[in-house]
């Protein structure tokens, strides 16, 4: 077995993990980049590009259902070709993953190890049964893979995960998403739009990450005027039919935004089932046990999110694995993170984390900023909102529908956070969340420009709504780590 002696490992080459060893190997040290599963990173693989290929082409097929309120004509029926649709998704997903690929190529050999990698005692690692590595410091970037309900089990061979999704070659004529997050909402309703029948299922009669009441509501209004979905189905039943599964369940009462007369019986028959109920970090075969670290339930080592350091451990945890934000940008800031505390170790400083940003790219898209509405403190803030349904831009586009609320320090005006559902709702999500990083009082954002007509006017107003509920108009600049030279209130 070879012995290697290096200064740091990264075990994980996806985002972060490459994140993290470009910052290292830019120092000069010695560092040792081990994978074993593919490169490519989860995002472009199997995650945001192929995913919003998939749906470029759902908006597309959807934008005809506009033509009529706008005056135009299309004579016959909307063709969707599922087989060129699926080729276009898994070129342009290779081109993605192609230049994640010429930048792994570009490593020396010498800091690449092929394999995967289990600790076996502090300071020490094995990968697969040739090389054994001693370190120093250890970033661990294994990412996290889908998980699949014990109930979906027995009926593997018709499940399947957002992974297999992009191998199909043609679309299937009917599936069943289990899971309401960001990933059964995003491919459930492209699948639909592209004209697959699709049934969701969800637990807690919530969809996406909206935590105000008001606007959940407002998602399970929109999205369910479109897609078919079942809250809590009661008494459920799968059984095989052949190429298909039988689903049955007991409905107490018709998702919001069903049709009236939906029986209380319900039984579909379906090609696929998704399986979108989350992802668990890929910790379990790395030893973890022999490092002495304080794992959690999940066995995801106890971390600080500014410094990644597993508590005074030589050892930092980047990315999914870790279960924090699963995002790209994150993935890369937290990367870039734990490689910096590494070199510095035992010396370790915070590093920048952003402000919260999260988009879900279904239509009307949702965006959380910062502080959602569950984590305010709803007697110290004020709320902004606007509804989309009358916004002039919005309006002349025929996407009028959507709310957005923005919440504020009572005490001094400053953007907490905010939460929508809405028209262009991943550009207003950019916009809020720099002013939120920035520290803007909501009389600062309010002194800048708003050009008409468009979107954004929209936020003018919820901004408007929330300063007149502001004990003090003009609320003095907080003082921060960002301050803005430039405004002046």
């Amino acid at each position: 077995m070879r012995q290697l002696t290096v200064e740091h490992v990264v075990i994980g080459a996806g985002t972060a993990g490459l994140a993290a060893y470009r910052t290292i190997a830019a120092s000069g040290q010695s560092v040792l980049l081990i994978e074993g599963g593919e490169h490519g990173t989860t995002c472009a693989r199997v995650g945001c590009m192929p995913s919003k290929l998939l749906i470029a082409a759902a908006e597309a097929a959807h934008g005809v259902s506009r033509w009529g309120p706008l005056g135009l004509r299309l004579e016959g029926a909307l063709q969707v070709d599922g087989a060129a649709v699926m080729a276009r998704v898994q070129r342009e997903r290779d081109r993605f993953v192609g230049f994640v690929l010429e930048g792994v190529e570009r490593i020396p050999p010498q800091h690449r190890l092929t394999g995967y990698a289990r600790f076996l005692a502090p300071g020490l690692l094995q990968v697969e049964e040739h090389t054994q590595v001693r370190f120093t410091t250890a970033v661990i970037a294994t990412g996290s893979s889908p998980q699949i309900p014990g109930f979906l089990l027995p009926f593997r061979e018709r499940v399947v995960i957002n992974d297999d999704i992009f191998a199909w070659t043609q679309l299937p004529r009917s599936v069943a998403v289990f899971g309401t997050g960001v990933i059964g909402l995003e491919l459930g309703q492209a699948l639909q739009r592209l004209g697959v029948q699709v049934h969701l299922f969800g637990r807690g009669g919530r969809i996406g990450p909206l935590t105000d009441p008001a606007l959940q509501a407002e998602a399970q209004r929109c999205l369910g005027a479109e897609l078919q979905l079942i809250h809590d189905p009661q008494g459920l039943q799968l059984s095989s039919q052949g190429p298909r599964v039988r689903i049955e369940w007991h409905n107490p009462g018709a998702a919001q935004g069903a049709h009236e007369g939906t029986p209380r019986r319900k039984a579909i028959e379906v090609e696929w089932i998704l399986a979108a109920t989350g992802r668990r970090p890929n910790l379990a075969h790395l030893g973890l046990d022999t490092l002495g670290l304080e794992l959690d339930a999940q066995g995801v080592p106890q971390f600080q999110r500014t410094t990644l350091q597993c508590g005074a451990h030589p050892i930092f945890i980047a990315g999914d694995a870790n279960q924090d934000l699963p995002l790209l940008h994150e993935a890369a800031d937290e990367g870039r993170i734990a490689g910096e505390n590494a070199l510095r170790y035992p010396h370790v400083a915070p590093g920048l984390r952003r402000s919260a940003l999260a988009i879900v790219f279904s239509d009307p898209q949702m965006v959380t900023v910062g502080e959602r509405w569950q984590e305010c403190s709803q007697q110290s803030i004020v709320t902004g909102k606007v509804s989309f349904a009358d916004q002039g831009r919005s309006r002349v586009m025929l996407r009028n529908q959507g709310l957005l609320h923005v919440y504020a320090a009572r005490e001094d005006g400053r953007l907490l956070g905010a939460e929508m559902i809405g028209p262009e709702a991943e550009h207003l999500g950019h916009l809020l969340a720099w002013a939120h990083q920035l520290q803007l009082t909501i009389p600062q954002m309010l002194e800048l420009p708003f050009y008409h007509p468009v979107v954004a006017e929209g936020l003018r107003t919820a901004l408007r709504d929330a300063a007149s509920q502001l004990p003090l108009r003009r609320a003095p600049a907080p003082q921060g780590r960002h301050p803005v030279a430039a405004l002046s209130v």
